[in-house]
């Protein structure tokens, strides 16, 4: 397996043009993802069987009373830590921060309990660090990593590192949580730079992160109902990804098995759209999908991916405050 932080030469234009459409994927999967997975949020498999028989629409609703194609916090941070890194060229905490609380003050339909603490902790002290806590391992920095992935794809795994932790440590600061973060970013890069073995290599690496963490074995029980514990999402996420073999598929059985669904159908529409390419994603989806949310989508991933040392040559930039 390549390792993803390996600098490649020159690309062809005809490799950078795919790896953009990849981009593009990731980006309007999350997207699509979260829109659909918003309908049944905290609905369980039986109640959404009941109400929606097989729920695969971007019809909204659900416990927010969203309008259809309405996206909720994981995609508005998404597209919130994307400005950050693009307005400083960089990483800079302070950034990043800043932009999530600007988002916090936007009012959105639906914020997190530990994503509210953190920014609010930033608010108040200027603090861009939480605290460690080893049983805080949710899922909200992982559903807005995105943007580290295509923002730094190309650069050496300390790299990775260093950012995707740094817009995570901002509000999620967990050990359990952290590895999986790394896990679903690496992934991630492997999908955008796709090739004939790039799902192969993927399935590799959620077997790592089984191996490296027990908490994450997705290979016993169907995980249905998940919660925002990111083992549990997690595991939702790869059985789905796993047994299906196309965009529509996966997306559709991970939010049909309810719980965080927006989440789970956030981080399984960016994984799986960096896999397929844009084109896999159904046209009634992306018709569907916010115009507004679209657009900031395809203009983020491009921008994003612009700047990533794989396509510019140039290393990852990190601004100290």
């Amino acid at each position: 397996m390549t390792p993803v932080s390996a600098r490649s030469p020159e690309l062809a234009n005809s490799e950078r043009v795919a790896i953009m459409d990849r981009a593009q994927g990731a980006y309007l999967g999350l997207a699509v993802g979260d829109a659909l997975g918003s309908t049944v949020e905290f609905m369980t498999p039986g109640e959404i069987r009941e109400a929606h028989g097989m729920h695969k629409d971007l019809i909204g609703g659900g416990w927010l009373r969203l309008r259809p194609g309405r996206v909720t916090d994981d995609t508005e941070m998404s597209l919130a830590l994307g400005r950050a890194i693009l307005s400083e060229e960089g990483f800079r905490p302070s950034s990043i921060a800043e932009q999530f609380d600007a988002w916090l003050k936007s009012k959105p339909v639906d914020v997190g309990h530990t994503v509210r603490r953190g920014i609010m902790r930033f608010r108040t002290h200027g603090t861009t660090l939480s605290p460690m806590d080893p049983y805080d391992a949710g899922n909200g920095a992982v559903m807005r990593v995105l943007p580290v992935a295509l923002a730094t794809l190309g650069a050496s795994m300390d790299e990775i590192e260093r950012a995707a932790l740094m817009q995570a440590h901002v509000t999620h600061n967990a050990p359990l949580a952290d590895v999986g973060m790394l896990a679903v970013v690496e992934m991630t890069q492997r999908a955008l730079r796709g090739g004939g073995d790039a799902y192969r290599d993927m399935v590799v690496l959620a077997h790592r992160l089984r191996d490296q963490a027990p908490e994450y074995d997705f290979t016993k029980r169907p995980q249905n109902n998940p919660g925002g514990f990111l083992p549990e999402t997690l595991r939702a996420v790869m059985q789905a990804f796993l047994r299906t073999d196309n965009f529509e598929s996966a997306l559709v059985d991970v939010v049909n098995r309810g719980g965080d669904a927006d989440t789970t159908g956030a981080i399984l529409g960016f994984m799986a759209g960096a896999l397929h390419g844009a084109a896999a994603i159904p046209a009634r989806w992306t018709r569907d999908l916010d115009p507004s949310v679209r657009k900031h989508c395809e203009m983020q991933a491009r921008a994003l991916l612009e700047m990533c040392p794989l396509l510019s040559g140039r290393p990852v930039r990190f601004i100290l405050d």
